[in-house]
């Protein structure tokens, strides 16, 4: 399909700025020079090609066919084209129907099954074909640039629009491969990248998915993309089958329908991106950074005149306190600026998505001091503007020192790239004298992309340097940058080895329907989760002896069935210290939800979280981290994977939790025992790999981590 020799245009048209017009001219345009075959009754020839009635009149079966037919009409064509032996297809058309009659499949099944028999492939339906662009072939119903833009990324979208879009960018990054697979009847978005990590120029991958399909297949392409170490950059639209958890289970609405999609990220390193805007940044950064020249660039511009040193301020600086993100000593971005309170505005956003400023050097601060007019102070963010006085100089001087400095991963010019209207080019003289020498990524950081001057743009992007058109989602794309470089290599973790006894014993207890109660919080403990004793009561005299055992102060909460939330429903009645204490509270508690209980121990005070495995029909089991207690259903706040989870990566979910401050231990609270916590996260994931096909979804909430440890002190499982 996407290296066919010879192509059946079905629907091809004279009729000028029609679909089969554009179609044929577009298949016209491939640089391998296929062999075409046009195929409409209504026309002897096309343009100097014989044009042929039907698929089945044609000389020889085809590699590709392009269908542009009526919805109605693509049942009959594609069979056409199976019992013609052709060997793939591309179906631009929606395959629409009113419902069929009873037992009678839909169309789109009806064709999936034609092409599946015939050993077809089959691109859409719903889609707008592809442009195979290291091959030169374009199968496509719409006028795309031509030459298209080559490069290193390859993109599969199941969006249309954001084929054309991203074809049509003009931003500094083409591609091996773009497809819009649409709705991928039969050949999904995984054998697509499966053929791109063969071609020697994809250095980048483009997603643009809104359904998970044949996961195990884009599991096993996205190892390999993470093996070979290339950034792979993902939006996503619509509900993941992790949406459908049973509502009952906080993990299930903790995770949301984005959960699945977080899980697979994280689990093979790829970048998410919540739009194009940052998915266009994304992919122009990674592209000028990853992808070999395929054309010299201009000549780099001669090297500024030294600048003249500066000296001191008799005057007081408006600037003398160091900034609050200057203060601790990271590893990071630089960026230099034209503007005191762009300056602050970019600090202000890069510290809200979380990416960070280099701490750099007293050496670095000195050579800073040296260029910078009086008053300024030598920092990072740094802004340098003061009189105007040799900018070039200036500016190439301050970029060229950040970038030598041993905590700057990348340098940014972040300046609004507008039209200078006295011809100055300093600025774009400064970028392109620091690029020339330094290896560390040195981009322009544009506050707002109407404002870019294009010309200026594309000299930059020619020259290797990224022009990145919003403030915002060119810090976010540094952002993936950075993590990409600071990643080790990707290796795939080992499912431990499955206890078949402890797996055995916990089948059991689910299929007796004990799952809840004391009994799950047993299975806990199995699994090497401390969870705290309880035992289940069903009167008076056996909740005051049940205390007794466990000793006071007591926790007594219902165990009725069909109460899964028993805070939500006032079944948990903390602090009894006494016989007393008990009688009273189980009298209340029977009297409005039934007899059954639990009398539990109390557990020391702690940050609490919540815990869960929710099962994901896509991916199987999700191991959800999130906050815990009342704040679980506050906040949202939470992250997902993919089991299984190595201590590490269950130290790298709690980092990104908010409630992450509070296990580091806030307001002087002694901190959290992290060790602990991953231990109890690296035990669920044990569970979930032995139990996921058992279990719908399993709560533990909360678990109660303090500094001697974490132990779950409720928990709920519905079995599967």
């Amino acid at each position: 399909m996407l290296e066919a020799r010879s192509l059946a245009l079905v629907g091809a048209s004279k009729r000028e700025g029609s679909f089969g017009s554009r179609m044929l001219a577009e298949a016209a345009k491939s640089a391998a020079k296929p062999v075409i075959y046009p195929v409409n009754p209504r026309y002897a020839d096309i343009d100097g090609r014989r044009c042929y009635p039907s698929i089945a009149d044609l000389p020889e079966p085809v590699d590709l066919v392009l269908l542009a037919v009526p919805d109605a009409a693509l049942d009959q064509q594609l069979t056409l084209a199976a019992d013609h032996g052709c060997r793939s297809a591309v179906i631009f058309g929606n395959a629409h129907e009113e419902p069929p009659g009873p037992g009678a499949p839909p169309l789109r099944q009806r064709l999936a099954a034609i092409a599946r028999a015939g050993g077809m492939e089959l691109c859409g339906a719903g889609c707008m074909g592809f442009a195979n662009v290291s091959y030169g072939l374009r199968a496509m119903g719409y006028v795309e640039p031509d030459p298209l833009p080559a490069g290193p990324v390859a993109l599969v979208t199941h969006s249309g629009s954001a084929f054309s879009t991203m074809l049509r960018s003009r931003r500094a990054f083409g591609f091996t491969l773009a497809v819009s697979s649409g709705q991928e009847l039969v050949t999904p978005a995984a054998s697509y990248l499966s053929y791109a990590l063969d071609r020697p120029g994809t250095r980048v991958i483009g997603l643009i998915l809104e359904a998970m399909r044949q996961p195990d297949s884009l599991r096993q392409v996205l190892a390999r993309a993470a093996e070979r170490g290339l950034p792979v950059v993902l939006l996503t639209a619509g509900s993941s089958a992790s949406g459908r958890a049973m509502v009952a289970a906080h993990s299930g609405a903790l995770a949301g329908s984005d959960g699945g999609w977080e899980a697979l990220a994280r689990a093979y390193g790829v970048h998410r991106v919540p739009d194009l805007a940052e998915m266009a940044d994304t992919l122009e950064l990674f592209s000028l950074r990853t992808a070999r020249r395929t054309a010299a660039a201009p000549p780099p511009p001669p090297p500024p005149p030294p600048a003249p040193p500066r000296t001191s301020s008799d005057g007081p600086s408006p600037l003398k306190q160091e900034p609050r993100w200057a203060t601790a000593v990271v590893r990071g971005i630089a960026t230099v600026h034209d503007s005191g309170l762009e300056r602050a505005h970019t600090a202000d956003v890069a510290d809200e998505v979380g990416v960070p400023f280099a701490s750099i050097s007293d050496r670095t601060k000195a050579r800073l001091e040296a260029l910078l007019d009086p008053g300024l102070l030598a920092t990072n963010p740094l802004d340098v503007w003061g009189t105007g006085a040799g900018t070039r100089e200036l500016f190439a001087g301050s970029l060229k020192a950040l970038a030598e400095d041993e905590s700057v991963e990348a340098i940014a010019l972040a300046v609004d790239l507008i039209t200078e209207l006295d011809g100055d080019t300093a600025y774009q003289l400064a970028v392109l004298d620091t690029a020339t020498q330094t290896d560390k990524p040195v981009v322009v950081l544009s506050n707002m992309p109407g404002a870019i001057d294009q010309d200026t743009a594309v000299l930059l992007r020619s020259s290797g340097v990224p022009v990145l058109e919003g403030l915002r989602s060119g810090l976010r794309a540094l952002r993936h940058l950075l993590e990409h470089q600071a990643r080790p290599p990707w290796r795939e973790l080992a499912w431990p080895p499955p206890d078949q006894a402890r797996r055995d014993r916990a089948t059991k207890l689910l299929s007796e329907g004990r799952h809840t109660g004391a009994a799950q919080l047993a299975l806990l403990r199995d699994y090497g989760i401390p969870a705290a004793r309880a035992e289940r009561v069903s009167d008076a005299g056996a909740a005051l002896a049940a205390a007794a055992r466990i000793g006071y102060p007591v926790v007594l909460k219902t165990d009725e069935p069909g109460i899964a939330h028993k805070s939500d429903a006032g079944g948990v009645i903390l602090g009894l210290g006494s016989d007393a204490d008990v009688a009273v509270a189980y009298a209340d508690l029977a009297a409005r939800l039934g007899p059954a209980a639990l009398v539990c121990e109390t557990v020391p005070p702690g940050t609490e979280l919540a815990l869960g495995v929710i099962g994901d029909s896509d991916l199987g089991p999700l191991i959800v981290v999130g906050a815990g207690g009342i704040m679980v259903e506050l906040i949202a706040d939470r992250a997902v994977a993919l089991p299984p989870v190595s201590h590490e990566q269950a130290l790298g979910l709690l980092a990104e939790l908010k409630v992450s401050k509070l296990l580091a231990g806030a307001r002087g609270a002694a901190p959290a025992d992290l060790a602990a916590i991953a231990h109890a996260i690296t035990g669920l994931a044990e569970l979930a790999s032995e139990l996921g096909q058992d279990i719908e979804a399993l709560d533990i909430n909360p678990l109660i981590c303090g500094p001697d440890g974490a132990i779950a002190a409720d928990a709920l499982i519905i079995p599967g």
